[in-house]
C-alpha cells in the first residue's frame, strides 16, 4: 500500500512539473485592462476594460512581438458601460478563435489614450 501511495505521489509531481499550455491571461496598465481566454496558443476571446464610465469609448486589440507592433488584430469597437457594486467600467469583447505565435503579446488600447496599453502574453 505504501509503494502505491509513493508511486501516486511521484506521478502527481511529474504531472505538476509539465508546463500547461495556455493562452489565457490578464494585464493592466493604469485604468486599461485586458483579459484573454483560450487554450494552447489559440485565443477564443479577448476583453478590454477601462475604469470608469467614458461615453464614446472605443477599444482595439494589437499583436506585439519583442516590443514591436506586428499588426492590428481587431478594429475599433465601441464599448458598453457596466457597473459591479461601486465599480464602474467600459467593456469591449471580441470572439477571436485564432492561434497566435508563442511569446507574443495581445494588447488593448482605447481611442482617448492610445499610448496606454495593457498586454497579456501568449505562452505555450
Amino acid at each position: 500500500m505504501r509503494s502505491l501511495t509513493t508511486a501516486a505521489a511521484a506521478a502527481a509531481a511529474l504531472l505538476l512539473a509539465v508546463p500547461v499550455a495556455h493562452a489565457s491571461g490578464t494585464g493592466e496598465n493604469g485604468p486599461v485592462g485586458i483579459g484573454v481566454i483560450g487554450k494552447g496558443l489559440r485565443v477564443k476571446e479577448v476583453r478590454a476594460t477601462l475604469d470608469g464610465w467614458k461615453p464614446g469609448a472605443k477599444a482595439r486589440i494589437s499583436l506585439w512581438r519583442g516590443g514591436v507592433h506586428q499588426r492590428w488584430v481587431t478594429g475599433w469597437k465601441s464599448t458598453s458601460s457596466g457597473q459591479m457594486k461601486a465599480y464602474k467600467y467600459e467593456l469591449a469583447t471580441w470572439k477571436i478563435n485564432k492561434k497566435f505565435p508563442h511569446n507574443t503579446k495581445l494588447c488593448a488600447e482605447f481611442v482617448h489614450d492610445p499610448d496606454r496599453r495593457a498586454c497579456a502574453k501568449i505562452l505555450r
